[in-house]
């Protein structure tokens, strides 16, 4: 097969495009491999998205796929990132912790498994905040990732490595994991599309737990059309995974047609504080949505406000259970000691700062005479949440938010501040609890020249309907035009 491209100049940017350059035979799996691989070499030791890299793993599946040739595989030759959370047979596989510094696990996740059966080439594994928990993965165990758009700024989190990698343009598409916001914030951050499904429309199947009923496997990317892609491949019932749903997977992709009838909520008591920038883009692009022929209004959400002490209340009683685990008998790094007592302390003294944070804010609330007080009551209110969210689709079809109340923060800024990192996940907290889809699509940029994010929320499984609503949004600000500082 002739190549018209050198691997260092290959001008197919999308996923889609990648596809249709492979099949139609304008360049080979391997050619996009070692574009890809070259591009991390040159941008990522300035932004530092990646934890590993499997060079010689990746051009030997791209060989692969070459000798097969061209087939119907929808991600076919495609370069993918994983966070590091996500099981990968035989790769590290550490969540940013030093507890998991040398575990290379012995299977692959199910979405690992379906991105490949989908003809994806898995590059590597992307930073994040330490076991999930963050908003600006400045909580790795192995340092922060850096924002493509000014690298004095965080991505966010705790997928942050994934969303500056697809930013950068290192990757199309990369996965993430979403807790409470931790694809769609940094999304919105990095100035790409970030895609959380509804609970248990993907398996959970290898990924390292942090809260179980809230946690979702979730794709990063820069176009709607990829999204939908990487969704179909994704998406499905596993009989290793309990929790996921029956629900088929569908057609995601969005066409060109108006948004005439659909009807966006917005619930305006909640915007209060968020910064003048966001607040601008945020309404602007409610304004295209108009036009494009949608219906805008106002709803209510009065529980909506609770949603943050009531996710961290949840998610670290859930996180506590889950890391118990990692005690130095049954999982992960365990410390030299002359007792048990002593090993279980040094070990688990190994957590980061905020790891051992939410333990203890976990064992906290649900220990005897507290659990009721805290614990039961936080997952009344989130009843509460979800039937909120329930009386608002009876007169809307997608609740309208801003992803983020700011654009990127300053490295360092809110390190010595819970309080004010965890307020980087209040518009996007509410769609984990009441287990809903919900998407973040860049709108436009701040005078800073900092990205802004809308984010979505819809019913349950109505996925395609967010892609929709997102492709409109993406048509008429002609994000794509831009580009970040740091960049391949």
């Amino acid at each position: 097969m002739t190549s018209t491209t050198s691997a260092r100049d290959l001008p197919y940017t999308t996923a889609c495009e990648i596809r249709a350059a492979i099949v139609d035979g304008r360049t080979t799996a391997s050619e996009v491999c070692r574009a890809t691989l070259e591009a991390i070499d040159r941008v990522d030791p300035r932004l530092h998205a990646f934890l590993f890299v499997d060079r010689e793993g990746a051009l030997a599946r791209a060989a692969e796929l070459d000798r097969a040739g061209p087939t119907d595989a929808p991600l076919l030759g495609v370069p993918v990132a994983v966070k590091d959370n996500i099981c990968t047979a035989g790769q590290p596989t550490t969540a940013a912790s030093r507890l998991l510094e040398n575990y290379r696990p012995p299977y692959s996740a199910t979405v690992v498994s379906r991105l490949e059966a989908a003809g994806a080439i898995v590059i590597g594994k992307t930073n994040l905040d330490e076991f999930a928990m963050g908003s600006s993965t400045e909580h790795s165990a192995f340092g922060p990732t850096l924002n493509p758009w000014a690298t004095d700024r965080v991505p966010g989190g705790s997928s942050g490595g994934s969303a500056a990698a697809v930013a950068a343009g290192l990757v199309p598409i990369a996965l993430g994991s979403d807790t409470g916001g931790s694809v769609r914030q940094p999304a919105a951050l990095c100035g790409v599309l970030g895609f959380k499904p509804t609970y248990g429309r993907v398996s959970r199947y290898g990924l390292i737990a942090f809260a179980s009923s809230l946690d979702q496997i979730a794709p990063f990317a820069r176009t709607t059309d990829d999204a939908a892609l990487v969704l179909r491949a994704i998406t499905g019932a596993d009989a290793r995974d309990a929790t996921t749903a029956r629900e088929p997977p569908v057609d995601y992709r969005a066409d060109d047609a108006t948004l005439e009838g659909v009807r966006i909520g917005v619930p305006r008591d909640l915007l209060d504080g968020i910064e003048a920038d966001v607040q601008a883009r945020f309404d602007m692009a409610l304004a295209e949505l108009t036009s494009a022929g949608a219906q805008v209004k106002t709803i209510e959400l009065p529980h909506a406000p609770l949603a943050v002490p009531v996710y961290y209340l949840v998610g670290n009683a859930e996180a506590s259970s889950n890391l118990a685990r990692y005690d130095g008998v049954r999982y992960g790094f365990r410390a030299d000691s002359s007792t048990v007592t002593e090993m279980y302390y040094k070990t688990r003294a190994a957590f980061g700062a905020e790891v051992k944070r939410r333990i203890m804010i976990g064992t906290y609330v649900l220990s005897a005479g507290y659990c009721d007080e805290f614990y039961v009551k936080a997952q009344d209110v989130r009843s509460l949440i979800r039937r909120d969210y329930a009386a608002a689709f009876e007169s809307v079809d997608v609740v309208a938010t801003p992803t983020s109340p700011t654009t990127a923060f300053r490295l360092g800024e809110r390190v010595d501040d819970p309080l004010q990192m965890y307020l980087s996940d209040i518009f996007t907290v509410p769609a984990n609890l009441a287990g809903l889809p919900a998407v973040s699509v860049p709108c436009g940029e701040g005078a800073s020249r900092l990205p802004v994010g809308i984010q979505f929320t819809g019913r349950a499984f109505d996925e395609a309907l967010l892609l929709r609503v997102a492709h409109a949004v993406e048509r008429r600000t002609d994000w794509l035009a831009h580009r970040p500082a740091v960049r391949a």
